[in-house]
């Protein structure tokens, strides 16, 4: 039979670039639960509140049009102008002249996104803690697909993640067969046992959420981050700690090739409460630093 579908139209009243906006909900090309096609349409399968649900969202014409399947289609419609950044205000954020306005100035449509759902970005997160990109986003896709849940609606290609519970039912030999080492399944074992008290965190300002999540041991500042900035449109979340952030934002702001994470904090300092936002803007201008040294080498836990 074939599942209802909810639909819902909306129109920003502000310049909204759906690509971008929602890019950082994607892990990696084949992101299981997230999906962004050639023409610009964007999926999400998501476990909400009310359920599983999925979400297709198109833009044109300075109007939004979604559709949505699942028990949990009528939270993500009622969400989507907050997931596409309509409580997200850029107006504060005022650059000096140089490669970083200038990237302002050419991306109008930039928006925070906020999905208001924080396990479904904090275990990613922790999956990508020390590790290359490739390897996190391996171990996401293959826990997906081993233990989400086909997403409801059209494309059987999507899979819900799984729920708290269903994390932590996930033996130690499926985690390292994922190439994902003891410590970080431990650290995701501890949140997910805490589930219903770090989703809490959505609705808490910037020190308060900080101070929930990484009150679990594991959690650190930089999970906290990148968790943050997905389920809260957190726009002053920096990801200190992050191997390549800081000798970025120190090429672009002062031409500095080689940043520690203390002068990365002193370079946005004068930014406040819009942290995040300038470190997005410099992924942006298309400046990145000079490489020195070995890259981060791919560590497989699955041979240990």
């Amino acid at each position: 039979m074939t599942e209802p579908t909810r639909e819902r139209d909306w129109r920003p009243d502000h310049p909204l670039d759906l690509r971008r906006t929602l890019f950082p909900l994607r892990r990696g090309p084949a992101d299981p639960a997230c999906r962004l096609d050639r023409d610009g349409t964007v999926w999400r399968a998501s476990r909400t509140p009310a359920g599983p649900g999925t979400l297709r969202i198109e833009a044109g014409g300075g109007a939004v049009r979604a559709r949505a399947w699942g028990p949990g289609a009528e939270w993500l419609l009622e969400r989507l102008p907050v997931l596409l950044g309509a409580a997200d205000d850029p107006s504060g954020l005022r650059l000096p002249p140089g490669p970083l306005r200038e990237a302002q100035r050419a991306n109008p449509g930039l928006r925070l996104c906020r999905t208001g759902l924080v396990m479904e970005s904090l275990v990613p997160a922790v999956l990508e803690q020390k590790v290359t990109t490739d390897e996190a986003y391996r171990a996401w896709r293959q826990l997906l697909h081993a233990y989400g849940t086909p997403a409801p609606g059209p494309d059987p290609r999507l899979r819900v993640p799984p729920s708290a519970r269903e994390w932590a039912s996930i033996p130690s030999w499926e985690w390292h067969r994922a190439g994902v080492d003891p410590k970080r399944s431990a650290t995701v074992l501890r949140a997910v046992r805490l589930a219903p008290r770090l989703e809490e965190a959505s609705a808490m300002t910037h020190a308060d959420a900080f101070a929930r999540l990484t009150a679990v041991p594991g959690i650190g500042e930089w999970t906290a981050a990148e968790t943050l900035q997905r389920s809260n449109g957190d726009a002053d979340a920096v990801s200190v700690g992050d191997f390549h952030l800081a000798n970025h934002v120190g090429w672009a702001m002062v031409g500095r090739p080689r940043s520690t994470d203390a002068e990365l904090l002193t370079l946005l300092a004068p930014f406040t409460p819009h942290r995040h936002r300038v470190c997005r803007l410099v992924g942006l201008t298309g400046l990145t630093a000079p490489k020195y040294g070995p890259r981060l080498a791919p560590n497989d836990h699955r041979s240990r």
